[in-house]
């Protein structure tokens, strides 16, 4: 079978990528079956770089809070405080100690230096200030966005004063408590105050569309998208927070697929505004549905790249990674009936994959699932390549 295979394995880069394309994307999404391996994150910076010079991408979008992404945004796109203060309060999930992730960012910083502002380069982070353990209290994001209403529109049509807003969300560890992930009863998602919280981020995010006319042109264009974030963030973070205080059978199913809504909204809203690679896990950025156990519960919920795809169809592409070894991970070989073993035998270290060739040429037999020894990698599903537009396949991942 690797011998049939061996002509739908192309060099990775940028080129081969765009060929198995229909045309340029608005939103290429580069997905990984594991987190935290810097060798996968040398990869993506590396495309990134082919893609902004060969193709007129500006933005990378990564699956990090989309809030802390703002300071790496000014970072970059400004010179806003330095590289130490970007990687230490840009990310979320730890990601500011990689040191790929640090190259990204100054690389981009150096890229743009002396560049006017429409040929710079943006960062975002796409997730919402959300961790599995919990989700952040609404405050930044709603109280950021009643600052730059206030400061725009008249103040008779703001449905509350700042001290209201104050004054309800309370103390941020109410809203931030681990237990509250594992025992309803522990949020205050659907308390009194915060039910009066989410009308009132509704009503301010009403107030935001219907001065849209003025708004767009009273201010700058990143100032608009800054306040859009706002609005997005802090509905969603309180639409979460009301069905973490759920005790239905549904709940778990709901919360993932609102993080991943959250994460959709923010793939739209970076799409507007030009080509951008977005890098997150294989499992966001999938067209089929996603799956996860969780406490020995299956979820299954639409992922990202789904409710992105059902948006924009062939302006959103999908390409997955997929890899053979992280030995130091625990995870060994593949066995030569799976899929990663098929491509393990190809005598590349890496190559892109076209992955609907691949699929026609296995035709009706597919390779069997693997089965991953450690509970951080996720192998591709094979019933999924169709689904897929490419693959990047890493043979061995070295420890960084």
């Amino acid at each position: 079978m690797a011998t049939d295979i061996k002509d739908v394995a192309h060099a990775v880069d940028a080129a081969s990528v765009m060929r198995l394309l229909p045309a340029r994307p608005r939103l290429l999404a580069l997905g990984e079956p594991t987190h935290g391996e810097d060798a996968l994150l040398d990869l993506r910076n590396e495309l990134f770089r082919q893609l902004v010079e060969q193709e007129g991408y500006r933005t990378i979008a990564i699956e990090s809070d989309c809030m802390m992404g703002l300071v790496v945004d000014d970072h970059v796109t400004s010179a806003t405080g330095s590289l130490d203060d970007a990687m230490a309060r840009g990310f979320s999930h730890e990601w500011g100690v990689s040191a790929a992730n640090r190259e990204l960012v100054r690389w981009a910083r150096a890229y743009n230096e002396g560049r006017p502002a429409s040929e710079r380069l943006r960062f975002a982070g796409v997730d919402g200030p959300l961790e599995i353990t919990g989700a952040a209290s609404p405050r930044q994001a709603l109280t950021a966005l009643h600052g730059y209403l206030a400061a725009r529109v008249d103040a008779k049509l703001l449905p509350c004063t700042a001290t209201t807003l104050d004054r309800l969300l309370g103390a941020d560890d109410r809203w931030t408590d681990p237990a509250a992930m594992t025992d309803p009863a522990r949020s205050v998602g659907q308390s009194a105050e915060a039910g009066r919280l989410r009308l009132l981020a509704d009503d301010l995010v009403a107030l935001l569309d219907t001065q849209t006319p003025h708004l767009v042109t009273a201010d700058s264009p990143d100032a608009w998208d800054r306040a859009r974030l706002y609005g997005r963030t802090a509905t969603g973070l309180l639409r979460y927070h009301h069905w973490m205080a759920d005790t239905s059978p549904a709940r778990m199913t709901r919360l993932v697929g609102l993080r991943d809504q959250m994460m959709a909204h923010n793939l739209l809203a970076l799409a507007d505004r030009g080509p951008t690679l977005v890098h997150a896990h294989n499992s966001h950025l999938q067209r089929e549905k996603s799956s996860v156990r969780m406490g020995g519960v299956r979820l299954e919920w639409w992922s990202a790249g789904a409710l992105v795809n059902a948006r924009l169809g062939q302006e959103y592409a999908f390409v997955a990674t997929a890899l053979g070894t992280i030995r130091h991970r625990g995870v060994g070989t593949p066995t030569p009936d799976t899929l990663e073993g098929l491509l393990y035998a190809l005598p590349q270290d890496r190559c892109v994959i076209d992955a609907p060739r691949l699929a026609a040429a296995l035709g009706d037999t597919r390779p069997a699932p693997r089965v991953s020894p450690w509970f951080g990698y996720a192998p591709l599903d094979p019933a999924h390549l169709a689904s897929i537009d490419g693959m990047v396949f890493a043979k061995d991942i070295a420890q960084s």
